[in-house]
């Protein structure tokens, strides 16, 4: 693979861009160069042989920055493999109904793109920050604990584990 792996991320508080860092990490320590930055910024996916993209489901929606990403680049990334990851649950004890309903709205979402095909789709446990919550949703705050359910060492697990569903070897 001589060009990038791009790792693309929706932020709105910041939870999905670290964990987009870890997942570049993990990429790079299986020895594969990587471009991190957000899906905003994303312009073109030339020059890239992969994508990795991350965006909170938030409200029972999907991030629109990862709508518009997958709108406006769909001729490319139709041409190489791409992986998906979300951020979802962010309650504790664990609720593996709660996880269930992240997954479904997650597919529900990339759905809505018949032509997108991911190599790999996986949800991670969110962070809940009330004291970043801004007007509106900062009046709902009060009443849920701080949390973050983010599983750094299964991030690194998956990320690692993109490597040969990404790197397609040369003929």
């Amino acid at each position: 693979m001589s060009n990038p792996i791009l790792v693309v991320y929706a932020s709105r508080y910041g939870s999905t861009q670290e964990v987009a860092e870890a997942v570049a990490t993990g990429l790079r320590d299986r020895g594969l160069t990587v471009k991190l930055q957000p899906m905003v910024e994303t312009k073109s996916l030339a020059g890239c042989d992969a994508v990795v993209m991350g965006a909170p489901l938030f409200m029972f929606h999907w991030h629109d920055d990862a709508h518009r990403f997958l709108s406006r680049h769909r001729q490319a990334l139709a041409e190489r493999p791409a992986a998906v990851f979300a951020l979802g649950p962010v309650h504790e004890p664990h609720d593996e109904q709660e996880w269930q309903s992240s997954r479904e709205q997650l597919e529900a979402e990339l759905a809505k793109y018949s032509w997108f095909e991911p190599v790999a789709c996986e949800m991670f446990g969110g962070k809940y920050s009330p004291e970043k919550l801004r007007f509106p949703l900062n009046l709902f705050a009060g009443k849920e604990p701080a949390s973050d359910l983010r599983d750094w060492a299964a991030i690194k697990t998956w990320a690692q584990s993109l490597t040969s569903k990404l790197v397609v070897s040369e003929p």
